[in-house]
This record gives structure tokens, sequence and C-alpha cells, in this order.
């Protein structure tokens, strides 16, 4: 998946070989970089085949319409559902946990994870690689950032084409993490003039913004286990 994947678990055993298998079909169906792989099929003009690429491409749709069309596997010009993938990968390994009763743990993808239990989980600043921007307790929670990291300025505005302005990092939190992945993902994509407006009516979900004034916003329900 182009990223490291880290299963933390207190005290239980956990089915650590079911939970890497699944993370490496989903990197053989769904990765953008192997051109055999299923989504890459369906990029050059194939149906897709799978139950689960349906799936993903339907959520596609439907999050780019609740996003105002910010949120676009397509921004980029092709087919790349990574924004949602990722997200949506990492619920179903909790699940997989969940199932196997293990009662603490985290899944962490490359900085968008799922916890159960209750973990101190730092969101890194996005300009200052050894900088801690914010300290959620987090319990029970799902956690996206989306950001100007290690792929620099990689999130394009759908509607312009170009790199938006004035938001340098998105985190949203909530019960499921392919939601807030694809809303982190569509917050940055909006820049300064849109994203805090947004994620302020946003349901069920809290939202911290850093912008490139070196602001840092957030929601009143930030970080709060979902009700």
């Amino acid at each position: 998946m182009g990223m490291p994947i880290v299963v933390e678990v207190r005290g239980d055993d956990a089915p650590f070989d079911e939970v890497f298998d699944w993370f490496r079909w989903v990197d053989a169906t769904f990765s953008t970089y192997r051109p055999e792989s299923e989504i890459s099929r369906v990029a050059r003009g194939e149906p897709p085949v799978s139950p689960e690429a349906r799936e993903i491409l339907e959520r596609c749709d439907q999050l780019r319409a609740q996003t105002n069309g910010y949120f676009d596997a397509y921004a980029g010009g092709t087919l790349d559902p990574s924004g949602l993938v990722k997200g949506w990968a990492v619920d179903r390994a909790a699940d997989l946990l969940d199932a196997a009763g293990v009662h603490e743990y985290v899944v962490n993808a490359g900085g968008d994870m799922r916890v159960r239990g209750t973990w101190r989980v730092g969101i890194q600043h996005p300009r200052e690689r050894d900088a801690v921007a914010a300290v959620v307790e987090a319990t029970d929670l799902a956690l996206a950032t989306s950001g100007e990291y290690a792929r620099g300025r990689h999130v394009l505005d759908p509607h312009t084409g170009a790199p938006p302005l004035g938001v340098l990092s998105a985190t949203i939190s909530g019960p499921d993490l392919a939601t807030a992945d694809a809303y982190a993902t569509a917050a940055l994509a909006m820049g300064a003039s849109i994203a805090p407006h947004w994620v302020a009516r946003l349901r069920g979900y809290g939202a911290l913004l850093i912008l490139d004034d070196e602001r840092v916003l957030s929601t009143p329900s930030f970080g709060c286990a979902p009700r």
C-alpha cells in the first residue's frame, strides 16, 4: 500500500497473520501502482469484478456528493480511490480484531488509525518533522489525517485542478475511518476559505485543521468518542 502499517495490541493474542493477509489482498486489488490490480484495470475501462471493488466505487460516488465534489476519486485525471481505500481497509482489519476478541488495539496505516480502548495519539505538525501539533486521548475512535507530509502537495481541488491554499493538514475523528479519510481529503482540498465552515457542520465527526499561518482550529467534538 506504499506505507507502513502497524498493529499494536495490549494484553491479548491477535490474529496478526489474518490481518496482514487482508492488507496484502487490499494492496493487490486496489494498488494504483500495480498495472495488474483490479482498480488499475477498472481505470483502463474494464468493469469491476469483486464485490469489494464495486462497494468502493459506489461509496466514492456517495462521498463525492456529500462533499460537494471535493472528494473525487478522479481528481487527478484518472481513477484513484486511495483516499477511501486506506481507511476502509483499516476498518475491516479492526473488524477482524474485534471478532477475535481483542479488547485494546491500534491499527495505524500511515497515520490513519482505528483505536479500541483508550490511547494517546499525537498529530504530527506538517511543517516540523519532530513536532506534535496536538495530542488526543482517543477512545474507540477513528482518526484520519490528510496533509503536506511525505507526499507533499498531492491533494488537488477537483474544481480547479490546482493544489488548495491555506490548509496544511486536516484531521477528522469519528466512528468510521473510511468516511473520516475521505472527509480529511475533502477538507484539505477545500482550502482555508471553505474548510473551516464545512467541518463545523459535520455530524458525528470532529475536525482539527492546521492552517498555513500556523493557526490550529478544532471543532468541539474533535477527539470525542462517537455517540
